[in-house]
């Protein structure tokens, strides 16, 4: 047995409740890797998916004290890459992977509010349980949480992985996993929802609130990537090459700039009707700041009611306010109380 398996299958051998649970005050460690830039898997997708599993059990380590959590899947839209339209299955919806996770101690007699937690990186996944500080931090404020692995997360294999839709149908799946959770469990309030995300979880977090405006109480956006057009420019050759691929967006922006566009926020930016907080960061290594500067600059020109902050030289660069230093969390409480003047009025973060 090849090591890794054979560590995968001693790890999902642990009984859950023998798990010990760290401290609620637990610090995350600061070192990270690129939130954006793809990776290629390895060739079977093996290794992805043990590794995956292996980070499941985590969640329940890290946050099992406080939340119920479960894992599930949905239906998501066919997947547009396959080219025999005819062949049997070719029109199935998509399996969509999803978590939930909800408060113990949560009064379900009484209706809920509901945050969509998205998920970081391109060809990630909710894998990063090393921010499950942040979803500690929203769990003990009384909010459940829907997190999708939308296609192209990784941890499902090569398939799951090559089913990617750039800022398309991976928004979609987003908001179908709202939507899912709204029917599921009836204490939560429709009127009470808001959706985060950092980084390219923040592009589908403001392609959310742009495609369904009245869906959403309120949203964050982190260092979001925002202008493909100006991300192509700056990014490798390496990188172009990966967004290019077939199974990707399928031509390059010099092919077909339109298409880059469409998949960009700051080309939306008219159809903002959502309350809107945005961070963004002078020193951000992955998301140049330029971007986040496009967007705030295109939401200003179409006279649209938002809130941002531009740090200047942060420490943490892309992951400045995800890390545990003082201003990271000072800059975390300031999310909180602009969530929860939409979501939690009675019950303001002090």
């Amino acid at each position: 047995m090849r090591p890794l398996a054979a560590l995968a299958v001693a790890a999902l051998a642990l009984p859950l409740p023998a798990l010990s649970l760290p401290p609620a005050n637990a610090q995350a460690p600061t070192t990270r890797g690129p939130a954006t830039t793809p990776q290629a898997p390895a060739a079977s997708g093996e290794d992805d998916v043990l590794l995956k599993r292996m980070d499941d059990l985590l969640w329940y380590q890290k946050i099992g004290d406080i939340a119920e959590i479960d894992k599930s899947e949905y239906g998501g839209a066919p997947n547009p890459h396959i080219k025999n339209k005819k062949a049997p299955g070719a029109t199935n919806p998509l399996i969509i992977h999803v978590y939930t996770f909800i408060p113990k101690n949560l009064d379900r007699t009484k209706k809920q509010p509901l945050i969509v937690y998205v998920h970081q990186g391109v060809h990630q996944s909710l894998d990063t349980t090393i921010d499950a500080h942040q979803v500690r931090e929203l769990l003990l404020q009384g909010y459940t949480i829907v997190a999708t692995d939308y296609r192209g997360s990784t941890g499902y294999g090569r398939g799951y992985y090559e089913d990617i839709d750039y800022g398309g149908l991976e928004v979609d799946d987003v908001y179908r996993g709202l939507q899912w959770m709204l029917q599921r469990y009836s204490f939560l309030d429709p009127k009470r929802v808001g959706i985060v995300g950092w980084s390219h979880g923040g592009l589908i977090t403001l392609m959310n609130i742009f495609a369904h405006p009245h869906d959403f109480a309120v949203a964050y956006a982190g260092v979001p990537v925002s202008d493909l057009v100006a991300r192509m420019g700056y990014e490798t050759e390496g990188y172009r090459e990966i967004y290019s691929a077939p199974y990707h967006l399928g031509e390059s922006v010099h092919d077909d700039i339109e298409e880059y566009r469409k998949r960009s926020p700051v080309n939306h930016a008219k159809e903002l009707d959502t309350p809107l907080l945005i961070h963004t960061n002078t020193n951000d290594e992955d998301v140049n700041y330029l971007e986040v500067e496009h967007l705030i600059q295109a939401l200003t020109f179409e006279k649209k009611k938002f809130e941002y902050k531009i740090y200047q030289d942060a420490p943490g660069g892309h992951y400045f306010n995800r890390i545990d230093s003082p201003l990271a969390i000072e800059s975390r409480h300031d999310i909180y109380v602009f969530l929860a003047g939409y979501l939690h009025p009675d019950h303001p973060v002090k």
